[in-house]
């Protein structure tokens, strides 16, 4: 080999490995940069976290508050795992946001469940007219959506009105086939009970109405709620007062809780939740009645932001016959323990071994 032919040590030192990176020449026929997969992702894992902060950095000094602060939510821990500097930090976001939403000040509560207390609820379902103003009130109290439109209406209480019905021996042959009321017995086509089709919105003129009897329906914090053993994030869980919380910033929106429920007591906001600035009620806690957005479920929550205060809930206040009562179970001079030892009392679908606290009684 000729010395024209065999390189010099110098050229080969000089010549750039594949691992190198080379400047961009700005003929296009020129070679481009060249660089190995390692020095690639070190590069592009360099370029996105800079690239995070660096939109944190502007987000926060620019004049968009409402950026900023959504931005900060978006990496904020499960409230359950916060320390209590970060729950108190995310609070006062919520707080500042709101308030600029509302135009109004807008308190967010973080007060949390207090020993030797355990939350319960009694019905007298005798006493119920009907009236749905324990629904109304609860709507009002709690920032549900009030929306016209499909999805948009969100009520956590539902009164069911059924028809009274009685069964008669004269009807007993009066079924299908006709005159032997094997298949169908005649007393079908009476009403005995049952829950009428679209009776879960009735509108009547006065109440109670006659020959009906009214069943309210909410969520019951079971014991053994069957909606958080199914969430795959643990956005919902219960509190040590027995209330089953949500914690709105961590729902996914999956609706796996609201398959588990045997209540029908969870709702779902389909679209963004409509509520008007001069009906939004400022006084909220974390997880009860902040405002909702649009993706997440909700439910009744016994009013934390009242009961946590030694107030009762909504629903109870507002009822003009008395047939709600709210106490501690642990108290046995509680209105709620005084009647479960003197009344008649049932649970609602107690064989799913659900154990409620919301209880049903009679005199």
């Amino acid at each position: 080999m000729s010395p024209k032919e065999n390189p010099s040590a110098d050229s080969v030192k000089d010549k750039p490995s594949q691992c190198q990176t080379q400047l961009a020449s700005a003929d296009p026929s020129a070679p481009g940069i060249t660089t190995s997969r390692r020095s690639f992702l070190k590069a592009g894992g360099a370029l996105s976290m800079s690239s995070l902060m660096g939109a944190a950095a502007l987000m926060g000094q620019s004049g968009d508050v409402e950026a900023a602060i959504e931005w900060a939510e978006h990496f904020q821990k499960n409230y359950r795992l916060m320390t209590p500097e970060e729950k108190a930090e995310a609070r006062a976001r919520l707080e500042r946001r709101y308030s600029a939403e509302y135009d109004k000040k807008v308190s967010v509560d973080g007060t949390e469940s207090q020993p030797g207390v355990l939350m319960g609820y009694a019905l007298n379902i005798r006493k119920c007219i009907g009236c749905r103003r324990c629904v109304k009130a609860c709507v009002e109290e709690n920032n549900q959506s009030r929306g016209s439109k499909p999805g948009q209406r969100i009520e956590w209480i539902q009164v069911l009105r059924m028809e009274r019905g009685e069964f008669s021996q004269d009807k007993m042959d009066h079924g299908y086939p006709e005159g032997l009321g094997i298949q169908v017995g005649g007393n079908a086509y009476t009403p005995a009970g049952q829950v009428l089709e679209g009776q879960y919105f009735y509108e009547p003129e006065a109440v109670p109405e006659k020959d009906a009897t009214y069943m309210p329906i909410a969520c019951m914090q079971c014991e053994k709620p069957p909606c958080v053993k199914v969430c795959p994030v643990r956005t919902t869980f219960r509190e040590g007062d027995g209330v089953v919380v949500i914690d709105y910033n961590w729902c996914i929106g999956c609706k796996m809780c609201m398959n588990a429920c045997p209540y029908w007591a969870r709702r779902f906001n389909l679209t963004t939740p409509v509520l008007p600035k001069e009906e939004m009620n400022p006084v909220t806690h974390y997880m009860g009645n902040r405002p909702r957005m649009r993706g997440v479920v909700e439910k009744c929550h016994w009013c934390l932001q009242r009961t946590r205060h030694s107030r009762y809930p909504a629903c109870v206040e507002v009822c003009p016959v008395g047939a709600r009562k709210f106490g501690n179970l642990l108290d046995p001079e509680s209105e709620v323990s005084l009647i479960l030892a003197r009344k008649n009392v049932f649970r609602l679908k107690a064989e799913y071994n659900t154990f409620p606290k919301f209880f049903y009684f009679y005199d």
